[in-house]
């Protein structure tokens, strides 16, 4: 019995870590400066809205602060029983993200129903002139998030935050409209409920998109069933099953797969062939192969190692054979 294996390891990355993190904290400094601004102004207009709209500035500076402790601690190297580092914990900051938004939404909910019962004064011009600073502050800090990298969970729970923030001024901006014209003062309540249903939304798709990472399950886009029919088309590939692919963390995906060659093929040249496609097809540059010969030699000419086309079989990707199938021919060094 005699076993193969390829090993591809590569991590790459759109925007360099270092530009994430002074974006980040270009961001965090304009929020916590204007956070404490609305505080103030919105104790004076007793305006539920501008309230609903610090707390949530709140949970941005926090969601900010979380990323970039995430992310100095995601770039230490493997060390010890951590084989691939600490790589999840801006996925754990991703989920506490989410958890915060769904959590403070709910606040916001009962305080709204509160206010509509027994609506206070609000004054109107005050919260108006307050949502229109904010609305600005808040598409300068959307845009310094912007031009970091969105594809890591983590930056993309920061930039969700101050997104719902924006739409949030605008509500409150609308709000504050309505009191000074109208006097209608439950439309502040109204604006609060509008940024906590923005804010349920961010939360939800958050704890989605981070539960998958922690589950294991394949990147979104990425169809495991495909990537099996693929990589047994290609030459000399018998079998392809215990495939496996999943998320590291944000933008590093992993695979693994059990690979059967024809009993005349080149274990180590199927290996490489199988990887360059995995990486010019679905960007996977960390792939685990275990390359083996098939146990019984095709009945097909195996001349067809020629040739790329032809039927080959591919199991299912899951669940893995406890005792994989092995080749009697030799792919070791």
């Amino acid at each position: 019995m005699s076993r193969g294996a390829e090993h591809g390891h590569g991590h790459g990355h759109a925007v360099s870590v270092n530009a994430d993190r002074r974006h980040l904290w270009g961001a965090l400094a304009l929020l916590l400066a204007f956070m404490a601004v609305e505080v103030v102004v919105g104790l004076m207009a007793r305006s539920l809205a501008l309230i609903t709209d610090a707390g949530h500035m709140l949970t941005d500076a926090f969601s900010i602060a979380l990323a970039l402790v995430a992310m100095r601690v995601a770039a230490r190297p493997p060390r010890g029983g951590y084989t691939y580092g600490l790589k999840r914990a801006e996925i754990l900051s991703a989920q506490i993200n989410g958890l915060t938004l769904i959590l403070l939404a709910g606040y916001f909910v009962f305080e709204s129903f509160r206010r509509l019962i027994r609506p206070p004064e609000v004054a109107g011009p005050l919260v108006l002139a307050t949502a229109l600073a904010g609305i600005a502050v808040n598409l300068l800090a959307t845009w310094l998030l912007s031009r970091a990298d969105r594809a890591n969970l983590n930056v993309e729970g920061a930039f969700q935050h101050i997104l719902n923030d924006l739409y949030a001024f605008i509500a409150t901006a609308v709000a504050g409209l309505v009191i000074w014209i109208t006097g209608f003062g439950r439309a502040d309540a109204l604006a609060s409920l509008v940024v906590a249903a923005l804010m349920l939304k961010a939360g939800y798709g958050l704890l989605r998109d981070a539960a998958r990472v922690l589950m294991e399950a394949a990147p979104a886009g990425i169809d495991p069933s495909e990537i099996g029919a693929r990589l047994a088309q290609r030459p000399c590939v018998e079998e392809v099953h215990d495939l496996h692919v999943w998320e590291v963390g944000s933008g590093y995906t992993a695979m693994s797969a059990h690979v059967l060659v024809d009993p005349g093929g080149d274990c180590h040249a199927v290996g490489r062939d199988l990887k360059s496609v995995l990486n010019e097809t679905y960007g996977i540059t960390h792939a685990t192969l275990e390359v083996d010969h098939a146990t019984e030699r095709s009945a097909r000419d195996p001349s067809h190692c020629e040739d790329s086309h032809g039927p080959r079989h591919v199991a299912e990707a899951d669940p893995p054979h406890p005792h994989p199938r092995r080749g009697d021919g030799n792919c070791g060094h």
